[in-house]
């Protein structure tokens, strides 16, 4: 994926080189997630673009959790297959090709590795505003 500014790859807490992208400290089990990109979002004073690469090991999850409350995330599935409930939707399975978003102020109940034998990937991209953080807080 050209073209990516990528910063050290960490366990549950990251920050960019610009050093504006910040993850609440979870406890995740298997989970590892890398800036990708961020940039501000030039004809949108206010708002910035900030794609996150989050790579679950077999059987690996995230915590329950909310983002930052100006946030909206579309994620897109590049390995592997992802479980995944947000709000009180039905959980589901997305493949790799798969895409699902949540709107602002979204509860995300379920997000994890839906295979005990191999990992998965997924590409979560963020329009939010300029200097909110933290973007994830665990409930």
């Amino acid at each position: 994926m050209a073209g990516y500014q990528v910063s050290e790859a960490h366990d549950a807490s990251s920050s960019s080189a610009a050093g504006n992208v910040a993850l609440a400290s979870v406890k995740a089990v298997g989970e590892s997630v890398e800036t990708a990109f961020e940039e501000a979002i030039p004809n949108v004073p206010g708002k910035r673009l900030v794609a996150l690469e989050v790579l679950y090991a077999p059987g690996g999850k995230s915590p329950s959790h909310r983002h930052a409350p100006s946030s909206f995330i579309y994620a897109y599935v590049l390995s592997g297959a992802i479980r995944s409930q947000v709000d009180d939707q039905s959980p589901r399975v997305y493949r790799v090709g798969e895409s699902f978003y949540e709107n602002t102020g979204s509860h995300h109940r379920i997000s994890e590795n839906a295979s005990t034998t191999e990992p998965a990937k997924l590409l979560a991209v963020f329009i939010v505003d300029t200097h909110e953080n933290p973007l994830t807080t665990p409930d």
